[in-house]
């Protein structure tokens, strides 16, 4: 693992809150972090150097999507991620198996936090111990992932940070089910590090993702089989529950057994509150895709709102020569008032969604810079009524 490292720097006395340091060939990450999705080698509306413009350390991109575009074996004669997209700094790359899971069951984000049970697609995956056999949504055709596949792709990617291939459960399934992906994803686990080994050069290093739903004796038994294995790191997935609070309970059956010496990764989460808690709980690293969509959509997030966001093209801001956030250094605050930002969403420019993603990214970046700042002076609470409401 040359050129790998983690390193932890300071533990909270009153929660498992703490700053650590992850190192990577392409630079180091310190956390709390948030991970930025450019899904198919790209940030929706914004540059590398835009991203670099508002403090982001490390973004993610996605290995189903781009098996099937442009295809990992041109992205490797492109040079790897980096090169193909023009970003030198740490990169995270999924397995493909939260696709796999979408396509299975139909409305994954909901489902995963246990919402939206109710109009599930029909299934177009074939799940076995083998892997998945699944259509493209592109051209309909048929595909196979396999451990060994996702992570021959994730090579061909390039990316600092890769992951296992696992199967994500949905809410619904019931307890027999979830042991047995949960025990599928552990031999996928195995099969995911014997494949790493086998031409493992030391550009990358795999992270292991917790299963086992919403049941608590599953959960420890998932975080144990990680904790034996040889992964750099940890992912807690799958299904998190049926609210905000069950997830955070479901997070916290994993903590106490999550190995201490090694970065943890919340998959797919994003919400003020949820990074407050998840850092609570012991955390690093999270990721999702909602503050460039929010912004495509319309939405500014700001700390101390409702929702954690402001719907720009409310009437209200049509005569607001006020920015979005006074306190906000982000370029598009420092420039540009709510009442410009509403007449471009009406007038249907680019542009509005470009600078509310510039504002979007921005602030998660300082919300996690606060973050790290409240852990070393103890106020992780104090701060935390800042930024949400409940």
């Amino acid at each position: 693992m040359s050129g790998f490292s983690f390193e932890i720097h300071y533990k909270s006395e009153d929660s498992r809150a703490r700053l650590t340091t992850i190192t990577t060939p392409h630079g180091k990450i310190d956390t709390p972090n948030f991970i930025f999705c450019g899904t198919k080698a790209s940030i929706k509306g914004l540059s590398p150097a835009q991203m670099k413009e508002c403090n982001t350390s490390i973004i993610l991109s996605n290995t189903y999507h781009l098996m099937l575009q442009p295809g990992a074996d041109l992205i490797a004669k492109m040079g790897g991620l980096h090169k193909f997209m023009g970003w030198d700094g740490p990169m995270f790359t999924d397995s493909g198996g939260y696709q796999i899971f979408s396509l299975g069951h139909g409305s994954v984000s909901s489902e995963i936090k246990g919402a939206g049970l109710q109009n599930r697609k029909q299934s177009l995956v074939k799940i076995t111990k083998d892997g998945a056999e699944f259509k493209s949504y592109i051209d309909g055709r048929t595909f196979f992932l396999s451990p060994e596949e996702s992570i021959k792709i994730q090579r061909k990617l390039g990316a600092d940070l890769i992951v296992q291939l696992d199967e994500c459960t949905p809410f619904h399934v019931n307890k027999d089910y979830t042991a047995k992906s949960m025990e599928m994803s552990k031999i996928w686990g195995d099969r995911s590090i014997a494949e790493w080994h086998r031409k493992d050069n030391g550009s990358q290093v795999m992270y292991g993702i917790v299963q086992g739903g919403v049941y608590p004796d599953l959960r420890k038994i998932s975080c144990n089989y990680i904790a034996e294995q040889d992964f750099f790191g940890t992912a807690v997935g799958g299904s998190l529950g049926d609210s905000k609070e069950h997830m955070y309970e479901v997070v916290s059956y994993c903590s106490p057994y999550l190995p201490e010496n090694r970065p943890v990764h919340l998959l797919g989460i994003g919400g003020f509150r949820d990074i407050f808690e998840g850092v609570k709980l012991g955390m690093d690293t999270f990721d999702c895709v909602s503050p460039t969509r929010l912004a495509r959509h319309g939405w500014a997030l700001k700390k101390g709102e409702p929702k954690d966001r402001v719907n720009i093209r409310n009437s209200k801001y049509k005569e607001d020569g006020s920015p979005i956030d006074s306190s906000c250094n982000c370029h598009c605050c420092q420039n540009y008032s709510n009442a410009y930002l509403h007449h471009l969403f009406k007038a249907g420019e680019l542009l509005g969604m470009q600078l509310l993603s510039i504002h979007n990214v921005f602030t998660m970046n300082r919300l996690m810079a606060e973050i790290r700042q409240a852990i070393k002076d103890d106020n992780l609470n104090i701060l935390a009524k800042d930024w949400y409401v409940i």
